[in-house]
Protein backbone atom coordinates (compact mmCIF):
# COMPACT_ATOMS: atom_id res chain seq x y z
CA UNK A 1 0.00 0.00 0.00
CA UNK A 2 1.57 3.62 -0.73
CA UNK A 3 2.02 5.11 1.99
CA UNK A 4 0.46 8.54 3.72
CA UNK A 5 2.95 11.12 4.68
CA UNK A 6 2.93 13.04 7.77
CA UNK A 7 4.40 16.36 7.11
CA UNK A 8 5.36 19.82 8.66
CA UNK A 9 6.44 22.63 7.27
CA UNK A 10 9.26 24.06 5.08
CA UNK A 11 12.27 24.91 7.39
CA UNK A 12 11.30 22.65 10.00
CA UNK A 13 11.77 23.25 13.46
CA UNK A 14 10.91 21.15 16.43
CA UNK A 15 7.66 21.14 17.25
CA UNK A 16 6.89 20.34 13.42
CA UNK A 17 9.42 17.43 13.04
CA UNK A 18 7.95 16.21 16.18
CA UNK A 19 4.25 16.47 15.73
CA UNK A 20 4.98 14.71 12.59
CA UNK A 21 6.81 11.79 14.16
CA UNK A 22 3.65 11.73 17.17
CA UNK A 23 1.12 11.65 14.58
CA UNK A 24 2.00 9.04 12.41
CA UNK A 25 2.94 7.02 15.84
CA UNK A 26 -0.23 7.45 16.73
CA UNK A 27 -2.10 6.18 13.68
CA UNK A 28 0.22 3.14 13.88
CA UNK A 29 -0.53 2.10 17.68
CA UNK A 30 -4.77 2.06 16.39
CA UNK A 31 -3.63 -0.13 13.19
CA UNK A 32 -3.28 2.69 10.54
CA UNK A 33 0.22 1.11 9.15
CA UNK A 34 0.82 3.31 6.24
CA UNK A 35 1.02 6.95 8.07
CA UNK A 36 4.65 7.88 7.95
CA UNK A 37 6.49 10.77 8.91
CA UNK A 38 8.42 12.75 6.72
CA UNK A 39 9.56 15.99 6.50
CA UNK A 40 10.60 19.04 3.98
CA UNK A 41 14.11 20.17 4.82
CA UNK A 42 17.20 20.20 6.83
CA UNK A 43 16.75 18.59 10.53
CA UNK A 44 18.15 21.90 12.69
CA UNK A 45 20.77 21.49 15.38
CA UNK A 46 17.78 21.52 18.35
CA UNK A 47 15.98 19.09 16.49
CA UNK A 48 18.40 17.22 16.28
CA UNK A 49 19.89 16.99 19.60
CA UNK A 50 16.35 16.39 21.10
CA UNK A 51 16.07 13.08 18.28
CA UNK A 52 19.65 11.83 19.75
CA UNK A 53 18.42 12.49 23.33
CA UNK A 54 15.42 10.20 22.78
CA UNK A 55 16.77 7.78 20.13
CA UNK A 56 15.58 8.65 17.26
CA UNK A 57 16.58 9.21 13.31
CA UNK A 58 15.09 12.12 11.49
CA UNK A 59 11.97 11.26 9.34
CA UNK A 60 12.10 10.54 5.74
CA UNK A 61 12.97 13.74 3.62
CA UNK A 62 10.68 14.72 0.51
CA UNK A 63 11.02 17.35 -1.74
CA UNK A 64 7.55 17.14 -3.82
CA UNK A 65 4.13 16.05 -3.79
CA UNK A 66 3.97 15.93 -7.39
CA UNK A 67 2.46 12.79 -9.46
CA UNK A 68 5.11 11.11 -10.84
CA UNK A 69 4.71 7.85 -13.29
CA UNK A 70 5.54 6.09 -10.44
CA UNK A 71 2.29 6.97 -8.99
CA UNK A 72 0.24 5.72 -12.34
CA UNK A 73 -1.19 2.15 -12.50
CA UNK A 74 1.47 1.53 -15.41
CA UNK A 75 1.37 -2.38 -17.25
CA UNK A 76 4.08 -4.10 -15.92
CA UNK A 77 4.81 -6.58 -18.77
CA UNK A 78 7.27 -9.88 -19.16
CA UNK A 79 10.27 -7.82 -20.22
CA UNK A 80 11.81 -10.25 -23.40
CA UNK A 81 15.56 -10.99 -24.28
CA UNK A 82 16.73 -10.35 -27.41
CA UNK A 83 17.17 -14.06 -28.44
CA UNK A 84 13.50 -14.88 -27.78
CA UNK A 85 11.53 -16.02 -30.57
CA UNK A 86 9.11 -14.13 -32.92
CA UNK A 87 6.92 -16.66 -32.47
CA UNK A 88 7.19 -16.59 -28.59
CA UNK A 89 6.71 -12.57 -28.76
CA UNK A 90 3.72 -12.79 -31.04
CA UNK A 91 1.74 -15.37 -28.60
CA UNK A 92 2.29 -12.90 -25.54
CA UNK A 93 0.72 -9.94 -27.49
CA UNK A 94 -1.91 -11.91 -28.30
CA UNK A 95 -2.14 -13.23 -25.06
CA UNK A 96 -1.97 -10.00 -23.26
CA UNK A 97 -4.57 -7.97 -25.84
CA UNK A 98 -4.16 -4.64 -23.94
CA UNK A 99 -0.71 -4.73 -25.06
CA UNK A 100 0.39 -2.43 -27.67
CA UNK A 101 4.13 -3.21 -27.61
CA UNK A 102 6.70 -5.58 -25.26
CA UNK A 103 10.04 -4.40 -24.26
CA UNK A 104 13.25 -6.19 -24.89
CA UNK A 105 15.97 -5.67 -22.64
CA UNK A 106 19.64 -6.37 -23.14
CA UNK A 107 20.96 -8.92 -20.95
CA UNK A 108 21.45 -5.80 -17.46
CA UNK A 109 17.25 -5.17 -18.51
CA UNK A 110 18.60 -2.25 -19.93
CA UNK A 111 16.01 -0.98 -22.83
CA UNK A 112 17.25 -2.67 -26.25
CA UNK A 113 14.25 -1.67 -27.98
CA UNK A 114 10.07 -2.20 -28.46
CA UNK A 115 8.27 -4.84 -30.24
CA UNK A 116 5.01 -4.20 -31.77
CA UNK A 117 2.40 -6.19 -33.82
CA UNK A 118 3.35 -3.99 -36.23
CA UNK A 119 6.74 -4.92 -35.88
CA UNK A 120 5.61 -8.66 -36.56
CA UNK A 121 3.17 -7.87 -39.32
CA UNK A 122 6.15 -5.80 -41.36
CA UNK A 123 8.16 -8.37 -40.69
CA UNK A 124 6.15 -11.56 -41.93
CA UNK A 125 5.17 -9.64 -45.33
CA UNK A 126 9.26 -8.53 -46.04
CA UNK A 127 9.89 -12.98 -45.58
CA UNK A 128 6.70 -13.38 -48.40
CA UNK A 129 8.43 -11.25 -51.09
CA UNK A 130 12.47 -12.69 -50.29
CA UNK A 131 11.57 -16.39 -49.34
CA UNK A 132 14.58 -16.78 -47.41
CA UNK A 133 15.75 -16.59 -43.36
CA UNK A 134 18.85 -15.42 -42.33
CA UNK A 135 20.82 -17.13 -39.94
CA UNK A 136 18.88 -18.07 -36.86
CA UNK A 137 19.99 -20.52 -34.13
CA UNK A 138 18.95 -24.19 -34.09
CA UNK A 139 17.71 -23.96 -31.47
CA UNK A 140 14.97 -21.23 -32.11
CA UNK A 141 14.02 -23.75 -35.38
CA UNK A 142 13.38 -26.61 -33.08
CA UNK A 143 11.43 -24.11 -30.66
CA UNK A 144 9.10 -23.39 -33.46
CA UNK A 145 8.43 -26.30 -35.27
CA UNK A 146 8.70 -28.18 -32.08
CA UNK A 147 10.79 -30.51 -33.69
CA UNK A 148 13.92 -33.33 -32.79
CA UNK A 149 17.41 -33.46 -34.82
CA UNK A 150 17.32 -37.08 -36.43
CA UNK A 151 20.84 -37.70 -37.65
CA UNK A 152 24.56 -36.68 -36.53
CA UNK A 153 25.25 -33.52 -39.13
CA UNK A 154 21.90 -31.75 -37.12
CA UNK A 155 23.78 -32.35 -33.55
CA UNK A 156 27.29 -30.79 -35.34
CA UNK A 157 25.17 -27.81 -36.27
CA UNK A 158 24.38 -24.74 -34.43
CA UNK A 159 22.53 -22.23 -36.98
CA UNK A 160 20.27 -22.70 -40.09
CA UNK A 161 20.18 -20.36 -43.11
CA UNK A 162 18.83 -19.95 -46.55
CA UNK A 163 15.82 -20.23 -48.75
CA UNK A 164 12.75 -21.80 -47.39
CA UNK A 165 11.58 -24.02 -50.33
CA UNK A 166 8.70 -26.86 -50.07
CA UNK A 167 9.56 -29.94 -52.57
CA UNK A 168 6.98 -30.50 -54.90
CA UNK A 169 7.24 -33.76 -57.09
CA UNK A 170 10.49 -34.77 -58.73
CA UNK A 171 8.52 -34.68 -62.64
CA UNK A 172 8.47 -30.95 -62.11
CA UNK A 173 12.24 -29.47 -62.12
CA UNK A 174 11.61 -25.99 -62.07
CA UNK A 175 9.86 -26.07 -58.60
CA UNK A 176 12.39 -28.29 -57.09
CA UNK A 177 15.37 -26.64 -55.16
CA UNK A 178 17.97 -26.01 -56.81
CA UNK A 179 20.85 -25.02 -54.29
CA UNK A 180 22.67 -26.49 -51.20
CA UNK A 181 21.83 -23.19 -49.65
CA UNK A 182 18.47 -23.81 -48.77
CA UNK A 183 15.94 -25.38 -46.39
CA UNK A 184 13.89 -27.75 -48.06
CA UNK A 185 10.38 -28.86 -46.41
CA UNK A 186 8.74 -32.29 -47.39
CA UNK A 187 7.08 -35.31 -46.16
CA UNK A 188 7.36 -39.64 -46.81
CA UNK A 189 8.93 -38.79 -49.50
CA UNK A 190 12.18 -40.63 -49.93
CA UNK A 191 13.16 -39.54 -53.33
CA UNK A 192 13.40 -35.81 -52.77
CA UNK A 193 15.16 -36.80 -49.32
CA UNK A 194 17.39 -38.49 -50.78
CA UNK A 195 17.82 -35.80 -53.60
CA UNK A 196 18.46 -33.20 -50.49
CA UNK A 197 20.57 -35.10 -48.49
CA UNK A 198 23.24 -35.48 -51.84
CA UNK A 199 23.09 -32.12 -52.27
CA UNK A 200 23.92 -31.48 -48.86
CA UNK A 201 21.55 -28.31 -48.25
CA UNK A 202 21.97 -26.80 -45.20
CA UNK A 203 18.56 -27.96 -43.68
CA UNK A 204 15.79 -30.83 -43.97
CA UNK A 205 12.67 -30.76 -42.23
CA UNK A 206 10.64 -33.60 -42.29
CA UNK A 207 7.48 -32.94 -41.98
CA UNK A 208 4.84 -36.30 -40.19
CA UNK A 209 7.72 -38.23 -41.12
CA UNK A 210 10.76 -39.81 -40.15
CA UNK A 211 14.31 -40.13 -41.87
CA UNK A 212 13.80 -43.82 -44.03
CA UNK A 213 16.41 -46.15 -42.64
CA UNK A 214 17.90 -46.68 -45.92
CA UNK A 215 19.09 -43.16 -45.66
CA UNK A 216 19.94 -42.73 -42.32
CA UNK A 217 24.12 -44.43 -43.27
CA UNK A 218 23.86 -41.84 -46.26
CA UNK A 219 27.19 -39.64 -46.01
CA UNK A 220 25.94 -35.85 -45.54
CA UNK A 221 26.27 -32.22 -44.14
CA UNK A 222 22.38 -31.78 -43.59
CA UNK A 223 20.81 -31.13 -41.01
CA UNK A 224 17.60 -33.36 -40.83
CA UNK A 225 14.63 -32.16 -38.33
CA UNK A 226 11.45 -34.08 -38.07
CA UNK A 227 7.78 -32.15 -37.12
CA UNK A 228 4.62 -32.59 -36.22
CA UNK A 229 3.30 -30.08 -38.74
CA UNK A 230 1.93 -30.08 -42.27
CA UNK A 231 4.34 -28.58 -44.76
CA UNK A 232 1.96 -25.37 -45.22
CA UNK A 233 2.31 -24.69 -41.27
CA UNK A 234 6.19 -25.73 -41.34
CA UNK A 235 7.44 -23.22 -44.03
CA UNK A 236 5.32 -20.17 -41.84
CA UNK A 237 6.49 -21.33 -38.60
CA UNK A 238 9.84 -21.41 -39.58
CA UNK A 239 10.49 -17.86 -40.17
CA UNK A 240 9.10 -17.37 -36.86
CA UNK A 241 12.16 -18.41 -35.63
CA UNK A 242 13.72 -15.29 -35.88
CA UNK A 243 14.93 -13.38 -33.06
CA UNK A 244 13.00 -10.52 -32.09
CA UNK A 245 16.43 -8.38 -31.32
CA UNK A 246 16.17 -8.13 -35.36
CA UNK A 247 13.31 -6.91 -36.06
CA UNK A 248 11.74 -4.30 -33.16
CA UNK A 249 11.94 -0.43 -32.95
CA UNK A 250 15.30 0.45 -31.57
CA UNK A 251 15.61 3.85 -33.22
CA UNK A 252 14.42 7.21 -31.96
CA UNK A 253 12.28 5.71 -28.84
CA UNK A 254 10.58 7.57 -26.09
CA UNK A 255 11.60 6.57 -22.63
CA UNK A 256 10.01 8.06 -19.16
CA UNK A 257 11.33 8.17 -16.09
CA UNK A 258 9.59 7.02 -12.83
CA UNK A 259 10.72 9.81 -11.24
CA UNK A 260 9.33 12.25 -14.27
CA UNK A 261 6.14 14.12 -13.58
CA UNK A 262 3.19 13.57 -15.00
CA UNK A 263 2.49 16.86 -16.60
CA UNK A 264 5.58 16.69 -17.86
CA UNK A 265 5.10 13.55 -19.63
CA UNK A 266 1.91 14.45 -20.72
CA UNK A 267 3.06 16.77 -22.81
CA UNK A 268 5.71 14.96 -23.94
CA UNK A 269 3.01 12.28 -25.30
CA UNK A 270 1.27 15.25 -27.28
CA UNK A 271 4.22 15.56 -29.50
CA UNK A 272 4.17 11.76 -30.37
CA UNK A 273 2.35 9.08 -31.28
CA UNK A 274 3.88 5.87 -30.22
CA UNK A 275 1.13 3.58 -28.80
CA UNK A 276 3.02 2.90 -25.52
CA UNK A 277 6.37 4.18 -23.96
CA UNK A 278 9.50 2.17 -22.18
CA UNK A 279 9.33 3.33 -18.67
CA UNK A 280 12.98 3.28 -16.95
CA UNK A 281 13.95 3.44 -13.14
CA UNK A 282 16.92 4.82 -12.20
CA UNK A 283 19.51 2.44 -13.34
CA UNK A 284 17.56 2.14 -16.79
CA UNK A 285 16.11 -0.71 -16.15
CA UNK A 286 12.77 -1.52 -18.11
CA UNK A 287 10.28 -0.93 -14.90
CA UNK A 288 7.47 -0.88 -17.26
CA UNK A 289 5.20 0.21 -19.78
CA UNK A 290 3.03 3.55 -20.03
CA UNK A 291 0.16 4.59 -22.70
CA UNK A 292 -2.21 7.48 -22.42
CA UNK A 293 -4.92 5.64 -21.10
CA UNK A 294 -3.05 5.22 -17.77
CA UNK A 295 -3.05 9.32 -17.87
CA UNK A 296 -6.54 9.40 -17.08
CA UNK A 297 -7.24 8.60 -13.52
CA UNK A 298 -3.46 9.11 -12.07
CA UNK A 299 -3.03 8.04 -8.50
CA UNK A 300 -2.51 10.81 -6.53
CA UNK A 301 0.17 10.73 -2.87
CA UNK A 302 -1.68 11.53 -0.16
CA UNK A 303 -0.75 13.68 2.98
CA UNK A 304 -1.39 15.01 6.27
CA UNK A 305 -0.27 18.43 7.03
CA UNK A 306 0.76 18.88 10.96
CA UNK A 307 1.85 22.68 12.07
CA UNK A 308 0.80 24.58 9.45
CA UNK A 309 -1.89 24.77 6.37
CA UNK A 310 -0.48 27.37 4.51
CA UNK A 311 0.78 26.46 0.22
CA UNK A 312 3.73 28.63 0.51
CA UNK A 313 5.30 26.34 3.56
CA UNK A 314 4.08 22.97 2.39
CA UNK A 315 5.59 20.58 0.12
CA UNK A 316 5.66 21.05 -3.74
CA UNK A 317 3.37 20.13 -5.67
CA UNK A 318 0.71 19.95 -3.01
CA UNK A 319 -2.04 21.01 -5.22
CA UNK A 320 -1.80 17.31 -6.97
CA UNK A 321 -1.66 15.30 -4.12
CA UNK A 322 -4.80 14.34 -1.86
CA UNK A 323 -5.06 16.16 1.24
CA UNK A 324 -6.55 13.81 4.03
CA UNK A 325 -6.40 16.05 7.61
CA UNK A 326 -4.56 19.22 8.95
CA UNK A 327 -3.58 19.60 12.35
CA UNK A 328 -2.23 23.04 13.35
CA UNK A 329 -2.27 25.53 15.70
CA UNK A 330 -1.75 28.03 13.21
CA UNK A 331 -3.97 31.16 11.91
CA UNK A 332 -6.21 29.11 8.76
CA UNK A 333 -4.56 30.16 5.50
CA UNK A 334 -5.25 29.31 1.69
CA UNK A 335 -4.92 25.65 1.36
CA UNK A 336 -7.83 24.28 -0.56
CA UNK A 337 -9.14 20.59 -1.22
CA UNK A 338 -11.55 18.79 -3.17
CA UNK A 339 -13.31 16.82 -0.35
CA UNK A 340 -14.14 17.35 3.08
CA UNK A 341 -11.46 16.28 5.31
CA UNK A 342 -10.45 15.95 8.96
CA UNK A 343 -9.38 19.67 10.49
CA UNK A 344 -8.40 20.14 14.06
CA UNK A 345 -7.10 23.53 14.49
CA UNK A 346 -6.73 24.58 18.22
CA UNK A 347 -5.64 27.73 19.76
CA UNK A 348 -2.64 26.64 21.71
CA UNK A 349 1.02 27.22 21.51
CA UNK A 350 2.56 23.88 20.08
CA UNK A 351 0.85 21.21 17.87
CA UNK A 352 2.54 18.56 20.02
CA UNK A 353 -0.15 19.79 22.75
CA UNK A 354 -3.08 18.91 20.13
CA UNK A 355 -1.29 15.48 19.62
CA UNK A 356 -0.63 14.17 23.24
CA UNK A 357 -4.42 15.22 23.83
CA UNK A 358 -5.46 13.09 20.65
CA UNK A 359 -3.34 10.18 22.51
CA UNK A 360 -5.41 10.71 25.77
CA UNK A 361 -8.76 10.95 23.51
CA UNK A 362 -7.94 7.23 21.97
CA UNK A 363 -6.52 5.89 25.58
CA UNK A 364 -3.09 5.03 24.41
CA UNK A 365 0.45 6.64 26.06
CA UNK A 366 3.19 7.67 23.69
CA UNK A 367 6.48 5.55 24.00
CA UNK A 368 8.58 6.86 26.80
CA UNK A 369 11.03 8.46 23.95
CA UNK A 370 8.11 9.67 21.87
CA UNK A 371 6.96 11.23 25.19
CA UNK A 372 9.89 13.32 25.65
CA UNK A 373 10.31 14.17 22.19
CA UNK A 374 6.81 15.84 22.83
CA UNK A 375 7.65 17.21 26.05
CA UNK A 376 10.65 18.91 24.49
CA UNK A 377 8.70 20.14 21.34
CA UNK A 378 6.09 22.05 23.35
CA UNK A 379 8.93 23.43 25.32
CA UNK A 380 10.77 24.95 22.11
CA UNK A 381 7.81 26.19 20.25
CA UNK A 382 6.26 27.63 23.34
CA UNK A 383 9.86 29.40 24.33
CA UNK A 384 10.01 27.61 27.86
CA UNK A 385 5.87 28.35 28.78
CA UNK A 386 7.16 32.48 28.21
CA UNK A 387 5.47 33.06 24.79
CA UNK A 388 1.98 34.59 24.22
CA UNK A 389 1.26 31.87 22.59
CA UNK A 390 1.45 29.39 25.51
CA UNK A 391 -1.90 28.34 27.27
CA UNK A 392 -2.52 26.33 30.63
CA UNK A 393 -2.89 22.83 28.07
CA UNK A 394 0.37 23.50 27.21
CA UNK A 395 1.99 23.13 30.06
CA UNK A 396 0.06 20.43 31.82
CA UNK A 397 0.05 18.11 28.19
CA UNK A 398 4.23 18.98 28.83
CA UNK A 399 4.35 17.98 32.25
CA UNK A 400 2.17 14.96 31.54
CA UNK A 401 4.78 14.03 28.66
CA UNK A 402 7.80 14.62 30.91
CA UNK A 403 6.28 12.21 33.43
CA UNK A 404 5.91 9.64 31.16
CA UNK A 405 9.59 10.24 29.52
CA UNK A 406 10.76 10.55 33.00
CA UNK A 407 12.96 13.82 32.55
CA UNK A 408 12.76 17.11 34.00
CA UNK A 409 11.08 20.14 31.70
CA UNK A 410 13.41 22.35 33.78
CA UNK A 411 16.68 20.35 32.42
CA UNK A 412 14.82 19.69 28.71
CA UNK A 413 14.49 23.61 28.73
CA UNK A 414 17.84 24.58 29.29
CA UNK A 415 19.81 21.64 26.83
CA UNK A 416 16.99 22.78 24.19
CA UNK A 417 17.74 26.81 24.56
CA UNK A 418 21.52 27.00 25.99
CA UNK A 419 23.08 25.16 23.12
CA UNK A 420 25.52 27.53 21.51
CA UNK A 421 24.63 28.21 17.77
CA UNK A 422 27.84 30.58 17.15
CA UNK A 423 30.10 27.40 15.54
CA UNK A 424 26.99 27.55 12.28
CA UNK A 425 27.04 29.69 9.46
CA UNK A 426 24.62 32.41 9.43
CA UNK A 427 22.90 31.10 6.46
CA UNK A 428 21.82 27.73 8.27
CA UNK A 429 20.77 29.43 11.73
CA UNK A 430 18.82 32.17 9.61
CA UNK A 431 17.24 29.36 7.45
CA UNK A 432 16.80 26.99 10.42
CA UNK A 433 13.01 28.59 11.39
CA UNK A 434 12.49 30.57 8.31
CA UNK A 435 8.81 30.87 7.04
CA UNK A 436 7.53 33.30 3.85
CA UNK A 437 4.06 34.90 3.73
CA UNK A 438 1.87 37.11 1.58
CA UNK A 439 -0.50 39.31 3.56
CA UNK A 440 -2.45 41.41 0.85
CA UNK A 441 -0.38 41.63 -1.97
CA UNK A 442 3.50 42.12 -0.09
CA UNK A 443 5.66 39.75 -0.06
CA UNK A 444 7.25 38.66 3.18
CA UNK A 445 9.64 36.65 5.23
CA UNK A 446 10.62 35.92 8.82
CA UNK A 447 12.94 33.63 10.58
CA UNK A 448 13.41 33.20 14.54
CA UNK A 449 16.66 32.15 16.21
CA UNK A 450 15.31 31.34 20.20
CA UNK A 451 18.96 31.83 22.10
CA UNK A 452 19.83 32.88 25.51
CA UNK A 453 22.57 35.28 24.62
CA UNK A 454 20.99 38.16 22.16
CA UNK A 455 23.91 40.41 22.56
CA UNK A 456 26.08 37.64 21.54
CA UNK A 457 23.93 37.17 18.04
CA UNK A 458 23.65 40.58 17.40
CA UNK A 459 27.65 40.66 16.91
CA UNK A 460 27.39 38.81 13.84
CA UNK A 461 24.28 41.50 12.18
CA UNK A 462 26.69 42.18 9.11
CA UNK A 463 26.17 38.53 8.09
CA UNK A 464 22.48 38.20 8.83
CA UNK A 465 22.18 41.74 6.79
CA UNK A 466 24.10 40.43 4.26
CA UNK A 467 21.97 36.89 3.80
CA UNK A 468 18.57 39.21 4.20
CA UNK A 469 19.33 41.86 1.27
CA UNK A 470 20.12 38.87 -0.86
CA UNK A 471 16.80 36.68 -0.02
CA UNK A 472 14.82 40.32 -0.44
CA UNK A 473 16.29 40.55 -3.48
CA UNK A 474 15.77 36.83 -4.62
CA UNK A 475 12.41 36.77 -3.82
CA UNK A 476 11.51 40.24 -4.65
CA UNK A 477 10.16 40.54 -1.20
CA UNK A 478 8.90 43.89 0.29
CA UNK A 479 9.99 42.89 3.92
CA UNK A 480 12.46 39.99 5.30
CA UNK A 481 13.03 40.05 9.16
CA UNK A 482 14.31 38.06 11.59
CA UNK A 483 13.32 37.52 15.26
CA UNK A 484 16.55 37.31 17.85
CA UNK A 485 14.02 35.76 20.76
CA UNK A 486 16.04 35.59 23.87
CA UNK A 487 14.41 33.61 26.41
CA UNK A 488 16.11 35.40 29.51
CA UNK A 489 15.43 39.09 28.57
CA UNK A 490 11.65 37.89 27.18
CA UNK A 491 11.49 39.84 24.21
CA UNK A 492 13.32 39.89 20.85
CA UNK A 493 15.82 41.68 18.80
CA UNK A 494 14.29 42.89 15.43
CA UNK A 495 16.75 43.13 12.41
CA UNK A 496 15.45 43.35 9.18
CA UNK A 497 15.71 44.52 5.37
CA UNK A 498 12.81 46.68 3.74
CA UNK A 499 11.25 49.95 4.84
CA UNK A 500 12.04 51.60 8.21
CA UNK A 501 8.80 53.87 7.56
CA UNK A 502 7.01 50.06 7.67
CA UNK A 503 9.02 48.87 10.50
CA UNK A 504 7.87 51.96 12.77
CA UNK A 505 4.23 51.64 11.68
CA UNK A 506 4.22 47.97 12.09
CA UNK A 507 5.90 47.67 15.61
CA UNK A 508 5.51 51.23 16.72
CA UNK A 509 9.27 51.84 17.60
CA UNK A 510 11.84 53.49 15.54
CA UNK A 511 14.39 51.42 14.07
CA UNK A 512 18.15 52.37 14.27
CA UNK A 513 20.75 50.50 11.80
CA UNK A 514 18.01 47.92 11.01
CA UNK A 515 17.55 46.78 14.56
CA UNK A 516 14.93 47.40 17.05
CA UNK A 517 14.21 45.81 20.50
CA UNK A 518 10.56 44.25 21.47
CA UNK A 519 9.79 43.47 24.79
CA UNK A 520 7.81 40.32 25.65
CA UNK A 521 7.44 39.89 22.41
CA UNK A 522 8.47 36.34 21.68
CA UNK A 523 6.05 34.89 19.32
CA UNK A 524 6.36 35.09 15.26
CA UNK A 525 2.46 33.40 14.90
CA UNK A 526 0.87 35.62 17.42
CA UNK A 527 2.72 38.78 17.63
CA UNK A 528 4.90 39.86 14.26
CA UNK A 529 2.76 38.51 11.58
CA UNK A 530 -0.23 39.74 12.95
CA UNK A 531 1.06 43.42 13.50
CA UNK A 532 1.81 43.07 9.82
CA UNK A 533 -1.10 42.31 8.91
CA UNK A 534 -2.89 44.61 10.32
CA UNK A 535 -0.50 47.62 8.95
CA UNK A 536 -0.82 46.17 5.35
CA UNK A 537 -4.58 44.42 6.14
Amino acid sequence: MDPIYVTGHRNPDTDSIVSAMAYAALRKAIGDREYEAACLGHVSEETQRVLNRFGFQPPKLITSMHTQVHDLDFDTPPVLSTAVTVDRAWNLLQEQKNLAAIPVANEDGTLYGMLSQEDVAKYNMAQINTGRLRTVPLFNVLSVLEGKVLNEAGERTDTVAGEVTIALPQSRQELMFQSSDAIVICGDQPDMIRRALEMNVNCLVLCQAELPAQLRELETTTCVITTPFDAYRAARLIFQSTPIGRICHTQNLVCFRLDDRVDDVREKMLKHRDPCYPILDEQGVVAGVLTRYHLLRPRRKRVVLVDHNEAAQSVPGLDEAEILAIIDHHRLADIQTTNPIYVRNEPVGSTNTIIANMFQERGLLPSSGMAGMMAAAIISDTVMFKSPTCTERDKIAAQRMARIANVSLEELGRDIFSAAGDHRSAEEMLLADYKEFHIAGHGLAVAQITCVDSPAMLERKDEFLGLMEKIAAERGFDLVVLMLTDVLLEGTQILYVGDDEVVRQAFGVMPRENTLFLPRVMSRKKQVIPMLSNLWG
